[in-house]
């Protein structure tokens, strides 16, 4: 299986805040934002792997600024690391001022997916090779937040957690 890179599996989705979409004060939905990031991560998961993929968890969500009723919204997704059967996929949200056309950086996310096979079993994704500076931090970064999630859920011993504990150990 060949390796692949971020630019890959990159997504990008635009698309207008409508009234119906919006809260009482007149802002995209943080449930819309959701679903348009979950859309756009698939899509990034699907190109990586060419394999049906499934949300697994969604492990950061930050929901910086509001987005307003008329915002052209931006949503790019791409694997930023690929373990043996999963994809951490990061997701940037940027938003378009209706009136001066500047964008602005809204929000990002973090979701996990799995690819798996026409009976949904589990199946073998190709490797990532991160190119720019921002791609390999985000590379380095989805093994520590593998393993933090993993010592948490009780599936691996605080003292395994290598890339983990680096963070905390004096040179």
């Amino acid at each position: 299986m060949q390796a692949k890179t971020p630019s890959d599996s990159r997504t990008i989705m635009t698309d207008l805040v409508l009234p119906s979409e919006t809260n009482p004060l007149n802002n995209l939905f943080g449930g819309e934002l959701l679903a348009r990031m979950d859309r756009a991560a698939s899509i990034a998961a699907r190109r990586h792997s060419r394999r049906i993929v499934v949300t697994a968890s969604v492990n950061h969500v930050a929901f910086n600024r509001a987005v307003p009723l008329g915002s052209v919204v931006t949503v790019e997704a791409a694997v930023s690391r690929a373990f043996s059967t999963s994809m951490e996929v990061f997701i940037d949200v940027w938003m378009e001022d209706r009136f001066s056309g500047e964008r602005t950086k809204a929000n990002e996310a973090i979701y996990t997916f799995v690819a798996v096979d026409d009976t949904g079993i589990p199946t073998t994704v190709p490797k990532l090779n991160a190119e720019t500076d921002l791609e390999k931090q985000r590379f380095a970064a989805a093994l520590r937040r593998k393993q933090l999630s993993l010592v948490l859920a009780g599936k691996m011993k605080p003292k395994d957690a290598t890339e983990l504990r680096a963070l905390f150990m004096e040179e």
